[in-house]
Formats: C-alpha cells, sequence, structure tokens
C-alpha cells in the first residue's frame, strides 16, 4: 500500500524521484526503494513526506490512492475549452459594443456640429428683453458654447476608441 500510495501522489503532484528526494534532503535512491517497497521510512520521514506531498499520513499509509482517468482529464479539458470560448465571445461581445458605441459617439457629434453650424446660431437673433426668450436663449448659447469647446476632444477620444476597439487581424 505504502509504495504505491507514495508513487502515486508524487506522479500526481508532477513531481519525479529526484526532486521528491531533494525535498526530503535524501537521496533519489532512497525514494527509488520506498516506491519498490525495498524498505520504509521511519515515522518522522513519514511525517515530512506527508508534508511535502500535502497528503495526509493516513493516505499514505492505507488508503488507495487512484490516480485520475483519462476521461476525468478529458472532461476537465472540455469544460475548460468551454469557458475559455465563453469568455472569448463576451470579450468580443464586449469589444464590438464599444466599438459601435465610439462609432455612435462620433457620429452625433458631426450631427451636432452640423445643426449647429446650418443654423447659424439662432440664440442671437432671440429678443433678451423678454423673461422666457432670455432664459432660453442664454441657456441655447451656454450649451452651444460648451459643446463647441468640447466637440474636438468628444471626436478625437471616439475616433481613438474606434481605432482600438476595431478587431485586429
Amino acid at each position: 500500500m505504502l509504495k504505491e500510495n507514495i508513487k502515486a501522489i508524487r506522479k500526481s503532484k508532477g513531481l519525479s524521484q529526484e526532486e521528491l528526494a531533494v525535498r526530503l534532503n535524501v537521496v533519489r535512491q532512497t525514494v527509488s526503494k520506498w516506491e519498490n517497497g525495498l524498505s520504509v521510512p521511519d515515522s518522522e520521514m513519514l511525517i515530512s513526506l506527508s508534508e511535502t506531498l500535502e497528503t495526509p499520513v493516513s493516505t499514505l499509509l492505507g488508503e488507495t490512492v487512484t490516480e485520475p482517468e483519462a476521461d476525468d482529464l478529458k472532461a476537465i479539458s472540455e469544460k475548460l475549452e468551454t469557458i475559455n470560448l465563453q469568455l472569448a465571445q463576451r470579450k468580443n461581445t464586449r469589444r464590438k459594443v464599444l466599438h459601435w458605441l465610439f462609432i455612435s459617439l462620433c457620429a452625433a457629434t458631426a450631427i451636432i456640429t452640423a445643426v449647429f453650424a446650418a443654423t447659424n446660431s439662432p440664440y442671437l437673433g432671440w429678443d433678451y428683453g423678454d423673461p422666457e426668450t432670455a432664459v432660453v436663449g442664454t441657456a441655447v448659447h451656454a450649451l452651444e458654447w460648451l459643446f463647441v469647446r468640447i466637440a474636438p476632444v468628444i471626436f478625437i477620444g471616439g475616433a481613438a476608441g474606434i481605432v482600438f476597439t476595431s478587431r485586429k487581424a
């Protein structure tokens, strides 16, 4: 039991006999003798072995350890592949949404700029003596002034976003 368990657990941890021997401060031949049933570790070494292999002593001594079957590994790899595909699709969808958002932002900026240019700032012709028109005219003037100042930044940022979210071949 002990010899099979040491070997199976060592292999499941991805360790060679040499690596396990180095961790336990013994020679490789000692590990080989344990695994071939030619000798057994003393109680202190058994405790060190269980700590190194991160396995209870009871498992080393009595319980049979089975190596993972190929079907189990295949099922796990298929699940991981499915998860990776889902993550890739989610990332691609996010990228597409951002891409179209940046395109929409640039288009909206261009359309609003065209509207302001085509209307020749109608707020200049309003009667600011009338309180209602003065408030609306001032608000429109403030919005247009603000938009004209930040539109280039918005447009350049949107164009950069389009470039960075475009699909790279």
